[in-house]
């Protein structure tokens, strides 16, 4: 396994729609926000590793007071105002993506559960996974690629999907877009980035070994 590199940083969208993932074939109705680099690299079979990394993360318990305060602004916006409401997520407010999979990714393995976040595995593959969320604001999806490098490692990078819902969602899209581009992904990435250099160090330990070398 690998350790992490450099800073997080956002990616042109076209590092993330030039490669063949099969999320392509589910986002025709969705809006690309962004794409980041993800500072974790690592080998061929360490992208489980990551993604029950991210599964179980929680940003109400994140190291920045910024990300906290944050996320706890919104969940209490959203208990008062009844965006996360049973009535407004997967299966109800929207259909699941899960009923656009092609067959062959209907029958892989859906990916984690998620231990804090509102999130839904979509689908697991050796390189990609795919988890979405719903509620009175917008239809979202996650996307976490694993791409290989010219050294022969691999680096993680992640794709953010919308759909607003209608004026109001776009409008609250909007005002929130300063706040994930400035505060939260970049003190998010940097709990990832840390927590895998913890894993790696765990791995090395444990007598895994090192993914490729840096």
């Amino acid at each position: 396994m690998g350790g992490a590199r450099g800073s997080q940083i956002r990616l042109p969208n076209a590092e993330h729609t030039t490669r063949p993932w099969r999320i392509h074939e589910l986002t025709g109705d969705f809006r690309l926000e962004d794409v980041w680099a993800l500072a974790a690299v690592g080998g061929p079979d360490d992208f489980p590793r990551l993604v029950h990394l991210i599964a179980g993360s929680d940003p109400s318990q994140s190291s920045s007071f910024a990300v906290r305060t944050l996320f706890a602004i919104r969940w209490k916006l959203g208990a008062l105002l009844g965006w996360d409401g049973p009535d407004a997520g997967l299966g109800s407010r929207v259909p699941t993506l899960r009923d656009r999979l092609p067959a062959d990714l209907r029958d892989t393995a859906s990916g984690p559960d998620f231990d804090a976040l509102p999130f839904r595995s979509l689908y697991l593959l050796a390189d990609e996974w795919a988890a979405e969320i719903a509620n009175r604001t917008v239809h979202g999806l996650m996307h976490i690629g694993w791409v290989p490098d010219r050294t022969g490692g691999f680096r993680a990078q992640m794709a953010v999907y919308v759909k607003p819902n209608g004026l109001f969602g776009a409008a609250y899209m909007a005002a929130i877009r300063p706040f994930r581009h400035t505060v939260v992904y970049p003190r998010l990435i940097r709990e990832y980035e840390r927590n895998w250099r913890t894993l790696a160090g765990e791995s090395t330990a444990q007598g895994c070994g090192p993914g490729p070398a840096r």
